[in-house]
């Protein structure tokens, strides 16, 4: 998708939430070209809107989609969709937040299309654009850089920030004592992969699982299937590390993806097949093997494509012998404000034990912590504003 299309899906109207020009002093780290090296730049924040909170953020995930939105959001920009911190400040329509108030941002999503009104927020017809648009929906971009506004609102909050705005319905309260940094790594890329299994496919007892891909989507996807008491969970993966992790955190087997005999190991360990797949890899040979290996009546799920923006193909006729599905799987089709006190929970009584994926950076080592988590040396970085 062009830049152009991406930000002509929202408009820009004049109407809607009406924008405090009241703005704060922050430290943004600006993408300026999509090859660049992010830098670190004194910046205003402008808002809130009516229906926003200006949240002081004290950490912020790093997520495998910041890495791929480079080539899908206009530059200048600033990035980062999983932000945790203090709100500061609430828009005039907000009821259900307070100053004071420590929170975590999520997805986006515009709470008026049929999806939003029926409770499915992660299906939101406008999500795309929210997400990747780089302003909010009235056009407004609340990060300017001296006199130049730079595209922000990167899904509704763009969090590589020490401060943001966010819509209130996007941010959930923690409740709980947990540490902001690791409540910075369930806004995204954790909690779609938990979800995926979780909500998306339903896994439980007696469910077979397949994940493709052991970075923190896929093992958020182990510990999930691993706490629903699925019967068998097999991780694949080319990285020894982390499938010894996914061992570690639940997985019945590991295998490495580069293995000739993949499918033969595959189908000893599921003569039957497996009922369910999920590929977090977006590696192609990740769906052949897993088309393969899929049970009659068994769905694949997918958080991710091979080549996001091109056309690729695939033999569907392992999917229709089977009478199979295919399921994408958007944020783990989770409603953040139910689902992530519930996978706090789950670390509380020690059955999700994400914080083993995550390694902390100073704001300042932002570009460290993106080419650890593209070598396979870091799961899940945060960092610490």
């Amino acid at each position: 998708m062009s830049h152009h299309s991406a930000a002509s899906v929202t408009g820009a109207s004049s109407a809607g939430p009406q924008v405090s020009e009241a703005s704060g002093v922050a430290t943004v780290a600006v993408l300026p070209t999509p090859d660049s090296a992010f830098e670190l730049r004194e910046a205003r924040v402008y808002g809130p809107a009516s229906d926003e909170v200006r949240v002081r953020v004290a950490a912020c995930g790093v997520c495998h989609t910041d890495a791929v939105a480079r080539q899908m959001v206009p530059m200048p920009c600033v990035l980062g969709h999983e932000g945790a911190g203090v709100v500061e400040e609430c828009g005039s329509a907000v009821k259900d937040l307070r100053a004071g108030d420590r929170v975590m941002l999520t997805y986006p999503w515009c709470g008026e299309c049929g999806a939003c009104r029926a409770g499915k927020p992660h299906a939101c017809s406008q999500h795309f654009a929210l997400a990747f648009a780089g302003h909010r929906r009235d056009g407004t971009r609340p990060i300017r850089i001296g006199d130049q506004p730079v595209a922000s609102a990167y899904f509704q909050q763009s969090s590589f920030s020490t401060l943001a705005v966010a819509p209130a319905r996007s941010a959930v309260r923690i409740e709980s004592d947990i540490s902001l940094e690791l409540a910075a790594a369930l806004g995204c890329g954790i909690s779609t992969g938990a979800g995926a299994v979780v909500n998306t496919l339903n896994a439980g007892p007696g469910s077979s699982l397949v994940v493709f891909g052991a970075g923190a989507v896929g093992l958020a996807a182990v510990m999930a299937a691993h706490i629903v008491d699925a019967a068998t969970i097999v991780a694949v993966d080319v990285n020894p590390g982390r499938l010894q992790m996914a061992a570690d955190l639940g997985a019945s087997a590991v295998l490495d993806a580069r293995d000739p005999d993949l499918g033969a190991r595959l189908s000893a360990i599921l003569p039957d097949g497996s009922s369910l797949v999920l590929d977090t890899s977006g590696a192609p040979g990740a769906w052949m093997s897993g088309l393969e290996i899929l049970a009659p009546d068994g769905t694949f799920a997918f958080v991710t494509l091979p080549q996001p923006l091109a056309d690729f193909a695939f033999k569907p006729l392992p999917l229709f012998v089977r009478a199979a599905s295919m399921k994408a799987v958007l944020q783990g089709s989770a409603v953040s404000r139910k689902f992530v006190p519930q996978m706090l929970e789950w670390h509380a009584a020690g059955r999700f034990p994400f914080d083993r994926l995550v390694t902390t950076y100073p704001f300042a080592d932002i570009n460290r912590a993106f080419a650890d988590a593209a070598a396979g040396t870091t799961i899940k970085p945060v960092l610490k504003m």
